[in-house]
């Protein structure tokens, strides 16, 4: 063979190789497109799924709603259940709330365990938390139904524990409403890039500030305005010193956090100092808001429905939040990562159970609620006034943390300055 034939075989052989090359190269880029297509599919289906959870979530508490005050009228059929005892009372009114909530609870709990540690659209654990309906209708219907047929001493001393996890529920939702505060101190303060940020960033603080401030005065006027009232004069009060003390920390020139956060904060503050207010009991003088029928009217029913919805609200975004409780943030996501911690969400939502179940009974495990109420009596007060000092101790100490352990770190470096001036010859 001449070499010309040797060369034109070799080049016919390149080009060869060069065609499969550009043909695999072609198949790795469309299965490539393919698995994105699919993993947008899957990530599209997890988001939508969170609302199935939430309607879910909700139903149960109005199931335990409607037990605490009409189901012992409507569902006579449990007085023939052995652990319902006398005239089945035990599984209605405030017991009533508590199977149900156990059923909840046990309900989420498990969700959370078969899903704990997914990391994958494509694992079997992601597929749990997005399909099989039919299964988990049947398991949520089960988990309901067993709570029924245990004897009264075990829902009390589950009464007791949901006591710890509402608490346990609200510290998470704490965290997680002050990093919200952070992320939009963040997002309308100005920057380099954002200048025209900083009058709409003023504006909103000017806002907040005066919505808190015009709070104060109406909760004074509404609740505090007889000598009497020195309750509800020390609550509004000392609301009103926290705001002054958050407004001259953040604007101190060591920290220098501008008037946005402290200013949402201080309007969250304002509302939990109302809510607990107005979660003393019917029968206190200082409260002239509080209902004169014992079934209420329309507002009352109203108001009962809108505190359901905005607490279901908060268990669904505290549930979907899982990068304000990761220590490391930075991580980078991959197209095929689930969008949020499956797991981390249905314990939210098990410690939601306990917190609605303790609203229902107002914390208070042994006298029923009134009808169309929720979170009433002097227990739920002191929990509300209890969580928002709390609230006001976290975020504070965010504020000041930064410049507490900048000192450390700068006498730390001068040792280390120090030591290497001391080897060096």
């Amino acid at each position: 063979m001449s070499r010309s034939d040797e060369a034109i075989e070799a080049g016919a052989v390149h080009i060869r190789s060069s065609n499969s090359e550009i043909a695999h190269h072609k198949g790795a880029t469309r299965s490539l497109e393919q698995m994105n297509i699919g993993c947008s599919a899957e990530k599209k289906k997890s988001l939508r799924v969170r609302y199935f959870y939430g309607i879910i979530f909700l139903i149960i508490n109005l199931i335990a709603w409607f037990i605490r005050d009409y189901g012992q009228k409507i569902l006579p059929q449990l007085n023939d259940l052995k652990s319902c005892g006398a005239e089945g009372h035990e599984c209605f009114h405030t017991l009533g709330v508590l199977r149900v909530s156990l059923g909840c609870f046990i309900f989420f709990f498990l969700m959370c365990l078969c899903t704990c540690y997914t990391q994958k659209l494509y694992e079997a654990r992601s597929k749990w938390h997005t399909g099989w309906w039919t299964l988990k209708f049947i398991l949520l219907i089960t988990c309901l139904a067993v709570p029924f047929f245990f004897h009264s001493d075990y829902i009390h001393l589950y009464g007791e524990l949901a006591r710890v996890g509402a608490g346990i529920f609200l510290i998470l939702q704490l965290v997680s409403v002050i990093e919200f505060i952070a992320w939009w101190n963040n997002y309308w303060m100005p920057d380099q890039e954002r200048e025209h940020s900083c009058s709409l960033g003023l504006f909103m603080s000017t806002v907040f500030y005066s919505a808190s401030v015009m709070g104060i005065v109406l909760m004074y006027y509404l609740y505090a305005s007889k000598l009497a009232c020195s309750l509800n004069i020390f609550f509004i009060t000392w609301t009103a010193v926290l705001l002054i003390v958050m407004m001259a920390i953040s604007l101190h020139s060591m920290v220098n956090r501008g008037l946005l956060s402290s200013g949402i904060m201080a309007a969250y503050l304002v509302f939990l100092c109302w809510s607990a207010i107005r979660s003393e009991p019917a029968n206190e003088k200082c409260n002239v808001q509080k209902q004169v029928n014992g079934n209420g009217d329309w507002t009352t029913m109203l108001g009962f429905l809108i505190a359901i919805c905005a607490i279901v609200m908060a268990t669904f975004s505290t549930g979907i939040d899982s990068q304000s409780f990761q220590f490391c943030k930075d991580k980078v996501r991959l197209e095929d990562d689930i969008p949020y911690k499956y797991g981390f969400f249905h314990l939210i939502f098990s410690l939601g159970a306990m917190y609605f179940a303790m609203l229902f009974i107002s914390w208070n495990l042994e006298n029923s609620a009134r009808k169309w109420s929720i979170d009433v009596g002097w227990a739920s007060t002191w929990v509300k006034v209890l969580n928002e000092w709390f609230a006001a101790t976290i975020y504070l100490w965010k504020l000041i943390s930064p410049v507490v352990r900048q000192p450390k770190v700068m006498d730390h470096q001068e040792l280390m300055q120090q030591r290497e001036d001391s080897v060096q010859p």
